[in-house]
C-alpha cells in the first residue's frame, strides 16, 4: 500500500504540473484574464484564475484509477465513493461558473448546501449521533445540519483566505497532513488515498501560483479543495470519539476558520453587510504590519502549521487536547491584539452606545489604518469612497490650491469642475446639482501642500445626515494629510520626469535639423 500511495503521490503532483501550464497559456492566448480590482487585489498585472480546472482534473484523472477492489476490506463502498466524488465535482463546476460568471453568494450556497447534503446522505457526515439519539428523524435532522454547517463554514472559509499569492494552496498542503495521520490511525484508506491525491494535485500547482503569481486558482480551485477538505475531516473523524473527534478538524482547518470567525464577528459589530467583501481579512491585515508579500505568506504558513501541531498532538495523546486549547487561545488573542481590529477595540473600549457610531467609528479607524500606508492618490480616493460612500455621500471634491496644480491626467479616476477642484463622484448626479456640501480640514503640513479642504457632497438633507463628523478625528485627518503628502511628492517625480522626456525629446529634434 505504501508504494502505491507513493505512486499516486507522484503522478498526480506530475499531472497537476503539466495541466496548470497548459490551463495558463491557453488562458492567456484566449484571453482569460482576470484584472486587478483596486483596493480588493494585491497584483498589479490581469492573471488567468483558472488554476481550479488543473487542480480537480488532476486529481479526478488520478483517483479515477483507484481500483474500488481495494476498499472491499474496509467499511467503505462504491456508495461512500461517489457520495465524496458527485458533490465535490458539483462544487467545482459552480467554482468555474462563478470564475467566468459571477454568481450572488446566496446562490452559491444553495448549491453548497446542496452538495453537502447529498455527502450526508451518501452515508457520510455527522453519523455518530445515531449512537446518543437513537436512529430517529431527530438525530438524522440534527446530524444533518451539523454536516451542511461544517462543510459550508469550511468550503467558504478557504475560499476567503484565498487573497495573497499560494496562501490558501499552501495552507492547504499543510491541514492535508493531520487528516492524513487521523485516517491512517484508524486505517481509513478511502480518506489516506483521496488526501495523498489531493496533496499531489496542489504541490504540482503551488509553484506556479506562489508569489509572483503567473495564474490564480479562482473560485473553482479554493472551493474544490474547501469541499473536499471538509469532507475528508468529517469521514476521518467519524471513528474518533470524545471531544477529540470534534478538535482534531478544527485545528487542522484553524487558519480559515479564524479568519471567517473575525470576518463574520468584526462585519456584525461594525454594522456592515455579511456578505459585503473588503481588506480586513488576516492576510490584509499582516501585509499592513510591514510584511512582504512572501513574509506574510510564510507567516502564515506558520501559524496553519501551529495549529496541525496542535492536532497532531491531540492525536497522539488526548490528554494533550486542554493544554493545546490554552495555547491556541492564547495564540488567537495575542495574534488579534496586534492585528488591531478596529470594531474589536472600540468594542473592547465601550466606545459607543449605539450600533450605528460603532460602525462609523469602525470605518474611521479601518480608513485611517489604510491611509497611512497611501503613496499615491488613485489609492486615497478609493479609501475614501469606501469610507463615505456607505454613509450616504455621492462623491469627494479636493481644492487644488496651487497656482501651478497639478493636470487631472495624472490623477486618473478624478475629473476638474468649473472652479478647477479636483471631484470624484459615485453617482451620476454632478456636485453643482447637490445641495448639501461639509467641508473638513485635514492637518496642515509644515510643507503646505497645494491639496487641501477635502468636501464631500450629497443629495439629501442634513438632517438626515449618518456621519458624525466630530468621530473624525485628528489621528484621521493627520493621516489623510501625511498620505496627500506622500502622493504629491511622488506626482512631482512623475512631472519633473515627464518634463525632463519633454526636454529631451525636444533637444534631439532640435539636434536632428541641425
Amino acid at each position: 500500500m505504501t508504494f502505491y500511495f507513493a505512486y499516486v503521490f507522484v503522478l498526480a503532483t506530475a499531472l497537476s504540473a503539466f495541466l496548470t501550464v497548459l490551463v495558463r497559456d491557453t488562458a492567456v492566448s484566449k484571453g482569460l484574464k482576470s484584472a486587478p480590482i483596486l483596493g480588493k487585489h494585491t497584483h498589479t498585472n490581469p492573471l488567468p484564475r483558472l488554476g481550479g480546472l488543473a487542480i480537480c482534473l488532476a486529481f479526478m484523472i488520478v483517483i479515477g484509477f483507484f481500483p474500488i477492489s481495494r476498499l472491499n476490506h474496509t467499511s467503505f463502498s462504491e456508495r461512500h465513493f461517489l457520495g465524496i466524488l458527485i458533490p465535490v465535482l458539483a462544487i467545482f463546476l459552480m467554482g468555474i461558473y462563478d470564475d467566468l460568471r459571477p454568481m450572488t453568494p446566496r446562490w452559491k450556497l444553495v448549491v453548497e448546501a446542496a452538495a453537502a447534503a447529498f455527502f450526508y446522505f451518501s452515508g457520510l457526515g455527522v453519523t455518530a449521533l445515531d449512537h446518543v439519539m437513537g436512529d430517529g428523524l431527530l438525530a438524522k435532522a440534527v446530524g444533518l445540519a451539523l454536516t451542511v454547517g461544517w462543510i459550508l463554514l469550511i468550503t467558504n472559509a478557504f475560499n476567503l483566505i484565498d487573497g495573497l499569492d499560494g496562501l490558501a494552496a499552501g495552507s492547504a498542503l499543510i491541514s492535508c497532513i493531520p487528516i492524513f495521520v487521523l485516517a491512517l490511525a484508524f486505517d481509513n484508506h478511502l480518506v489516506m488515498v483521496f488526501v495523498v491525491v489531493l496533496f499531489g494535485s496542489i504541490l504540482g500547482f503551488l509553484p506556479f501560483n506562489f508569489n509572483p503569481a503567473t495564474i490564480f486558482m479562482g473560485d473553482s480551485g479554493s472551493l474544490f479543495i474547501g469541499f473536499l477538505l471538509s469532507a475528508m475531516g468529517l469521514t476521518a473523524s467519524q471513528r474518533a470519539s470524545g471531544p477529540s473527534a470534534v478538535a482534531i478538524p478544527l485545528m487542522a482547518f484553524g487558519l480559515p476558520i479564524l479568519d471567517v470567525t473575525l470576518t463574520i464577528g468584526r462585519r456584525f459589530v461594525g454594522g456592515k453587510p455579511l456578505f459585503r467583501g473588503d481588506t480586513e481579512h488576516i492576510h490584509h491585515k499582516v501585509l499592513r504590519r510591514g510584511f512582504s508579500h512572501r513574509q506574510a505568506v510564510f507567516a502564515l504558513y506558520g501559524v496553519t502549521t501551529a495549529f496541525c501541531l496542535a492536532s497532531l498532538a491531540i492525536e497522539y495523546d488526548q490528554r494533550m487536547l486542554v493544554p493545546a486549547l490554552f495555547a491556541i487561545i492564547v495564540g488567537i488573542g495575542f495574534g488579534v491584539r496586534r492585528l488591531q481590529y478596529a470594531e474589536f477595540s472600540n468594542l473592547l473600549a465601550g466606545a459607543f452606545p449605539k450600533r450605528q457610531t460603532t460602525a462609523q467609528a469602525s470605518n474611521v479607524r479601518l480608513a485611517t489604518q489604510v491611509l497611512m500606508t497611501c503613496s499615491d492618490f488613485r489609492t486615497i480616493f478609493h479609501t475614501l469612497q469606501e469610507f463615505f460612500q456607505p454613509e450616504g455621500f455621492e462623491g469627494l471634491r479636493l481644492k487644488n490650491l496651487s497656482k501651478d496644480g497639478f493636470p487631472v491626467a495624472l490623477l486618473h479616476s478624478l475629473h476638474c469642475d468649473s472652479e478647477g477642484n479636483f471631484v470624484l463622484t459615485w453617482s451620476e448626479r454632478q456636485p453643482d446639482e447637490t445641495p448639501w456640501i461639509n467641508t473638513f480640514e485635514v492637518l496642515r503640513h509644515p510643507s503646505d501642500r497645494n491639496l487641501r479642504s477635502p468636501s464631500v457632497f450629497r443629495s439629501a438633507p442634513t438632517e438626515d445626515l449618518q456621519l458624525s463628523f466630530e468621530i473624525l478625528a485628528e489621528e484621521f485627518r493627520s493621516a489623510l494629510s501625511q498620505a496627500i503628502e506622500r502622493a504629491s511628492d511622488r506626482m512631482d517625480a512623475l512631472r519633473t520626469a515627464e518634463r525632463g522626456l519633454e526636454l529631451s525629446t525636444l533637444r534631439a529634434a532640435c539636434q536632428s535639423k541641425d
